[in-house]
């Protein structure tokens, strides 16, 4: 029985312009492999710190919350106070309530508001001029959705290697 194709070898994402095929795979990968990795993770290890490096709680934060902030920027928006205090929280450890299913859900959500947000552009949106943060640091569209996946993918890369340690 071979291995399931990796998302980019199925072909493209219905909808999604051709030129943003290549960040809705990454970004839907790392959803599958992140559900993969973690189906049976305890949640008593979410906050595990093996060798001082980063907890998996954090990571599962950071990455629903890096989709949602950098979606907001290539939007032209501004962080709202709700995101600001969701980043505000990926620098507290442990935080009680939460598991590794609530966390997965968040993502999940995230992954969803980003393909479908990828779905609603069209070329000629992808070089429209954006600014990041307070500073208004230039950018455009396209180089904000190349950043979520590609900030995406480092984090679950650095994820699995933590999972690994501590399973």
């Amino acid at each position: 029985m071979s291995a399931p194709l990796e998302v980019w070898m199925r072909g493209p994402i219905d909808g999604v312009p051709a030129l943003l095929q290549p960040a809705a795979h990454a970004v839907l990968q790392v959803q599958e492999e992140l559900h993969e990795l973690l189906k049976d993770f305890s949640d008593d290890l979410l906050w595990e710190k093996p060798h001082g490096v980063a907890s998996i709680g954090f990571h599962l934060q950071h990455l629903a919350g890096v989709l949602d902030r950098l979606q907001t920027y290539a939007e032209g928006n501004t962080l709202s106070a709700e995101q600001f205090d969701l980043l505000s929280l990926e620098k507290v450890a442990p935080q009680e309530n939460q598991t590794v299913a609530t966390f997965l859900d968040r993502f999940d959500l995230q992954v969803e508001k980003y393909i479908s947000y990828l779905k609603q552009l069209s070329e000629a949106d992808l070089l429209q001029p954006r600014g990041i943060g307070r500073k208004q640091i230039p950018t455009n569209v396209i180089g904000l959705i190349f950043h979520a996946a590609e900030h995406t993918t480092r984090h679950f890369g650095q994820l699995y290697v933590t999972a690994k340690q501590l399973v």
